[in-house]
């Protein structure tokens, strides 16, 4: 059985989806944010923290957020615009929807709708609407603060599996000078079938083409598996022709698992729209392999 009902999280007015084998929360005073995520009854697996990690006026607060990412500059100043106004909220059948106030920066408008697919499977579709009277070029960037459990390790599945398998990985030494692990980082290892992650407190991140599109978190000390997953459309612009990327935080404060969308020119009014399959289940699947993974989407 599926309730969503307003609530409040931390004193910050949210509302609440639940099925018998999850619960998502996400708050309203601010973002928008998805701010918890746990099985029925058990911890957050998402890192949130609000105050803990500013940049200017802009608070990471961590949970699940949604960014524009432009052409050629997917981080960029407007990455950071501060999203500490209200936001609106809209509750249907089997989900709700949430929309950031209008960004005085661009003139945009980011927000997702979540319906709940099944018990434990959500659809989390993310959007950008240009709220503006001008053009504006961006992809949909969604991005999701994990809290790795010990001995956690993400996971996503390399290639398409067709006869002329390859796939793009983008390294990173530094980026706006951050970034320790360097380019060979045992943290990261680049399977014939997967890559695998095992996040040890060294920050860095990758950008991945995955044309699966599927990302894995498997925790065996809590005895789950969350993942994400998203469309690959060959031939469109993505940054740097990758669709997913990850983050490891300093001291394993938090692993990010990213998907990003083709970036589209918006008329004024128009949305672009991004989304993601999550599921959330008891037992932690394994990660060498891509067939477990892919099997968690069939």
């Amino acid at each position: 059985m599926i309730q969503i009902q307003k609530t409040t999280l931390e004193g910050s007015v949210a509302v609440e989806l639940t099925t018998p084998v999850l619960r998502l929360v996400a708050v309203t005073d601010f973002g928008p944010r998805l701010a918890h995520l746990s099985l029925a009854g058990g911890e957050n697996l998402l890192f949130w923290k609000p105050g803990k990690m500013r940049r200017g006026a802009w608070d990471l607060r961590g949970g699940h957020r949604v960014w524009a990412a432009h052409p050629g500059a997917d981080e960029s100043e407007d990455s950071y615009a501060p999203d500490n106004a209200p936001c609106e909220l809209e509750i249907f059948g089997d989900g709700f929807r949430v929309t950031g106030a209008t960004c005085p920066l661009n003139a945009t408008r980011r927000g997702f709708a979540v319906r709940a697919v099944s018990a434990d499977r959500l659809e989390v579709e993310n959007f950008l609407t240009n709220a503006g009277n001008m053009l504006y070029c961006a992809g949909v960037w969604a991005l999701t603060c994990t809290l790795p459990g010990v001995g956690a390790r993400y996971a996503i599945p390399l290639g398409d599996g067709s006869a002329w398998d390859n796939f793009s990985l983008v390294h990173f030494r530094t980026w706006g000078g951050q970034g320790k692990g360097g380019f060979h980082d045992p943290q990261i290892a680049v399977g014939d079938e997967t890559l695998v992650v095992t996040p040890r407190g060294v920050e860095n991140k990758r950008m991945i083409q995955a044309p699966r599109g599927i990302f894995a978190m498997s925790d065996a000390a809590r005895a789950l598996t969350f993942a994400k997953k998203v469309d690959w459309r060959p031939g469109e612009a993505y940054p740097l022709n990758t669709n997913l990327a990850f983050y490891i935080g300093p001291d394993n404060f938090m692993v990010e698992m990213e998907s990003m969308g083709p970036s589209r020119t918006l008329k004024p009014g128009e949305t672009l729209r991004h989304p993601e399959t999550w599921v959330l289940r008891k037992g932690a699947v394994a990660v060498e392999k891509a067939a477990p993974l892919m099997k968690l989407f069939a």
